[in-house]
């Protein structure tokens, strides 16, 4: 992939941002396991770091997505990895196809103010019940006049208790689980909605994550995205920019680690030289970067692919596959070279390794991602089927 001069210019202010505006309180906001999402999102409102890829009508660059993976790329200099997550939440996750589908008035009501980062948004699909499984959510949208009445639990939905409005996927429909859902914005300002008290998790812990309750909510018919029933199929096409987002995000987090870890054994001596120094050590450490920039490859790949309308699932499949599995690679292998101090808590490697752990998990599990490279390899088992008389 070409770089343009306009792509360096988002790197570099992407680069200049997390310098000075977020990587100074990153261990305040790990300790208190939260940031001020409104507060930082109006400053990249303010350079238009929200809206590359949307559309110019509703206050975005009107870029294609090459300029959004430059952006979310140098996300993963960020020194935790919650914060990088809550902007791609903002950015790749819930409001993609919002921008796509919706309504010039839906996206005039709530993209706008998104883009300019005066609203904070959530992707509401994951149940207790239905995680990786979209099509076994729940949660319902039944019509009640001009309305729909909103009834349901989500889990895990990360910049809940900041949200100003959910995407929410609901069932509005009865028959094919694939043809009955649809995506609906949800301001959180709804009466009937609510929240639990923040998760702990592992890792991502700057990161606000809550559950969400929906009770009898009541929102406006216009605010469904799209058509009736193509909810499932938005949704699977905005988890291909989730994904792309998880991979190239990841990338510089990982290479932070090999750094790390290169300064800390090139300065630790064990049995009379440099751990570094140990063909073992060095030759692992050119084997993980060699791993990480094969995966830049495949990602920029499938970016330039996605920019020129061709249908990405697989290798957005396999980059977000390799992201998780490589994460565990990486992380494990330089924490282990730290030895006892690679397992301190304060320790950046650590840290990694929590928080990276999430990336085999959420947005579809690797099991699930390799169902869909096996689906499209054609090479799935067939399933036997009853004949029913």
């Amino acid at each position: 992939m070409r770089f343009t001069d306009q792509h360096k210019a988002i790197r570099d202010t992407t680069a200049r941002f997390i310098d000075a505006e977020i990587n100074p309180h990153a261990e305040e906001w790990e300790a208190a396991g939260i940031f001020p999402a409104h507060e930082l999102f109006a400053k990249l409102g303010a350079l238009g770091l929200l809206g590359i890829a949307k559309p110019v009508e509703n206050g975005g660059m009107g870029l294609d997505y090459s300029y959004q993976m430059v952006f979310a790329e140098e996300l993963g200099r960020i020194q935790c990895g919650g914060v990088g997550m809550a902007i791609g939440v903002q950015t790749d996750m819930a409001t993609p196809a919002l921008a796509k589908f919706g309504s010039e008035a839906l996206r005039r009501d709530f993209l706008d103010a998104a883009i300019r980062g005066e609203a904070v948004c959530s992707i509401a699909v994951s149940e207790p019940g239905a995680g990786s499984d979209v099509a076994g959510i729940r949660t319902t949208a039944r019509k009640d006049g001009e309305d729909y009445i909103i009834n349901g639990t989500k889990m895990w939905i990360t910049n809940s208790t900041q949200a100003d409005f959910l995407c929410l996927l609901a069932n509005t429909g009865e028959g094919n689980p694939h043809f009955n859902k649809s995506l609906i914005v949800v301001p959180t300002s709804t009466p009937g909605v609510s929240l639990s008290p923040r998760l702990e998790k592992l890792g991502m812990r700057s990161s606000d994550t809550a559950q969400v309750f929906l009770e009898d909510v009541r929102v406006p018919r216009r605010f469904l995205i799209g058509e009736e029933g193509s909810g499932f199929v938005y949704q699977m096409l905005q988890f291909q920019e989730e994904r792309l987002f998880a991979a190239v995000s990841g990338l510089k987090g990982l290479e932070a680690c090999i750094h790390q870890t290169i300064d800390y054994t090139r300065s630790r001596q064990a049995f009379g030289q440099a751990i570094l120094d140990n063909q073992v050590v060095h030759f692992r450490i050119a084997e993980l970067q060699t791993e990480i920039e094969a995966l830049r490859a495949l990602v920029y790949d499938a970016v330039e692919a996605y920019i020129h309308g061709e249908d990405v699932t697989m290798k957005a499949s396999m980059a977000k596959l390799k992201i998780g599995r490589l994460s565990r690679e990486v992380t494990d292998a330089c924490l282990q070279y730290w030895g006892g101090m690679g397992f301190m808590w304060d320790n950046p490697v650590a840290r990694t390794w929590r928080d990276t752990r999430l990336a085999s998990i959420g947005g579809g599990a690797d099991e699930v991602m390799l169902s869909i490279i096996c689906k499209l390899m054609d090479i799935l088992p067939r399933r036997k089927r009853e004949v029913k008389t």
